[in-house]
């Protein structure tokens, strides 16, 4: 069983940033996926950002070049941050993680960007 707790949201004026933190309770070994996903009011659920270990990373394009997802294996934390922001990024963001056959996914955090 895995438990994420996401943090970081906020509210932030457009063309700022953000950081936010997944931090994982239990074992994450690799192969495992992190990702972070966003919904925006009254739209479906989209992948921003994805770390697979082995394997890579992959980012929406919406948010290539603006957003880094990092994670720390030590501390069973993923992160994204979120540079150069904008209006449209105003979401709930979640936290999802694939591992051992599970997949897991965290309660979200309120990104609003606005001025």
């Amino acid at each position: 069983q895995v438990t994420l707790v996401e943090s970081g949201g906020g509210l932030v004026q457009p063309g700022g940033s953000l950081r936010l933190s997944c931090a994982a309770s239990g074992s994450i070994f690799s192969p495992y996926d992190m990702g972070w996903y966003r919904q925006a009011p009254g739209k479906q659920r989209e992948l921003v950002a994805r770390i697979s270990r082995p394997g890579g990373i992959s980012y929406a394009s919406s948010v290539k070049d603006r957003f880094t997802i990092s994670d720390d294996n030590a501390k069973n934390t993923v992160y994204l941050q979120m540079n150069s922001l904008k209006p449209e990024g105003t979401a709930v963001y979640h936290c999802n993680v694939v591992v051992g056959g599970g997949s897991y996914w965290g309660q979200g955090t309120q990104v609003t960007v606005s001025s």
